[in-house]
């Protein structure tokens, strides 16, 4: 029997193929999310909001490393995936062992330099005086726990790629559920503050770590690691394959600079806490859909090189849907029990911070209709190796039309405030859906024009 037709990404049925991979891969995500989510809730109601929003300030920093991993870690194991469906295996190989060295170099690199210049760091950050001291307790643990957090995350997706999907999930269920528990043991019981939020992830980090190496056993894997390796320059080749999810976490990054900056120039540091807690929503929502994106990749990437063509639009077809429904879904949830949500990341007594909360998700709800399938039609198109319309994708939701449209926004209605004529500082966010919506009329456009077609000689 050829690889192909041992393989249920190419031979499988549609729709339990599809789930098959994406249900593991949302609950390893959904495991990651709720990690993050009572990271926000521990945070919130037994440190406070000034360190909700001293998270929120570094967030910047925090993308720009994980858009270097993930660069590297989709484009290799989309290349990968390509491989295996080649039944090339010594190529998917190499390019394995070249990301996750690649991906250690880096971090590593970066947590040393982090250290060298952490004042000037603070200052791009635009991070207040008064809230440093808060940051300085988080950060300074954490840059050493991004350096495995970020390597284990390229482990994570090549484990899945290969076939593993269950083990994959497995360690990221494990090791989110071991940061719950360790969060409030640091931050309740030993009443470690920040500190304990970071030593929390650090540990469930090395745990996860340690499962995913199991993958190093199984009788079934495909991919073989070995330290030593030819050909460099395909590292480059592979990475700029996820350039989209690059630009989409560096994005990321900059918007929230920017977010940062007008918020706590016109609602202080109360502005950033709210948008904090909203934030945790939208983190929901993505990572949601991520987990299909991820098997998305998978799906694509290696039916693209077997040239089967109808599968891969059958898959879309199922992705795109499963995006809206859970879209549909939060928006219910946060509409109809928006004041129990709020409640869970803030004190009793941080009643201006828990109003401004509602105001802005009543502005924001629009969002969660189009952003999954926006991440989904990126995702497509990487996994089809067109790294530059996906790339156009990720900035346009990601950078480029919300940063647009919020700084005209926000000085458009400046003088309505100054008069007196709305009664929210922050109609302005409403930048935020528009350019999403924005975003899906181009994806949409852009996806038909780069439809795989039976010509394709690839």
């Amino acid at each position: 029997m050829n690889t192909q037709e041992s393989n249920p990404a190419l031979s499988g049925r549609i729709i339990p193929t599809f789930f098959y991979y994406v249900i593991p891969s949302i609950v390893g995500l959904v495991a990651i999310t709720t990690a993050n989510l009572v990271d926000g809730i521990f945070v919130g109601n037994h440190i406070g909001a000034n360190a909700l929003a001293s998270i929120t300030l570094q967030i910047p920093y925090f993308t720009f490393l994980i858009a270097l991993s993930l660069m590297i870690a989709i484009g290799g194991s989309v290349r990968a995936g390509k491989y295996i469906g080649e039944d090339n295996i010594p190529a998917a190989s190499a390019i394995f062992s070249k990301s996750l060295i690649t991906a250690l170099i880096i971090n590593t690199f970066f947590a040393v330099a982090s250290l060298i210049f952490e004042k000037p760091l603070y200052a791009l950050l635009n991070a207040p005086a008064d809230i440093q001291p808060l940051i300085d307790q988080y950060f300074s643990i954490i840059r050493w726990v991004l350096i495995l957090q970020l390597t284990t995350m390229v482990l994570y997706y090549f484990v899945r790629a290969d076939g593993h999907p269950i083990l994959a999930t497995v360690a990221l269920v494990t090791g989110a559920l071991i940061n719950i528990i360790l969060d409030a043991w640091f931050i309740i019981y030993w009443d470690m503050g920040l500190a304990g939020a970071a030593y929390a992830t650090g540990i469930a980090q090395i745990i996860q770590f340690f499962v995913l190496l199991y993958y190093f056993f199984s009788a079934k894997k495909t991919l073989n690691f070995s330290l030593f390796q030819k050909k460099w320059l395909e590292i480059f080749h592979s990475a700029y394959n996820g350039l989209s999810e690059f630009v989409n976490e560096i994005s990321v990054g900059l918007l929230f600079l920017l977010l940062n900056t007008l918020l706590i120039t016109r609602l202080g540091i109360d502005g950033v806490a709210a948008f904090s807690i909203v934030n945790y929503f939208i983190f929901l929502s993505i990572m949601l859909c991520y987990g299909i994106a991820d098997a998305l990749h998978l799906l694509i990437s290696q039916n693209y090189g077997a040239q089967k063509y109808n599968r891969i639009k059958d898959f879309l077809t199922i992705a795109i849907f499963s995006a809206f429904l859970l879209g549909v879904i939060l928006i219910c949830i946060l509409l109809l029990w928006q004041e129990y949500a709020i409640s869970w990341f803030l004190k009793p007594d941080s009643t201006h911070v828990a109003q401004l909360t509602g105001q802005l998700l009543l502005i924001m709800w629009p969002l969660f209709l189009v952003n999954g399938i926006n991440i989904v039609l990126s995702s497509y198109l990487t996994a089809l190796h067109q790294p530059k319309p996906s790339a156009i994708i990720s900035l346009s939701r990601s950078l480029v039309l919300p940063a647009c449209f919020l700084i005209f926004l926000y000085f458009l209605l400046q003088q309505q405030w100054a008069n007196q004529l709305l009664t929210t500082d922050w109609s302005f966010l409403i930048a935020l859906p528009l350019a999403e919506w924005v975003t899906f009329i181009l994806a949409i456009v852009i996806c038909y024009h780069c439809k795989p077609r039976p010509v394709d000689t690839h």
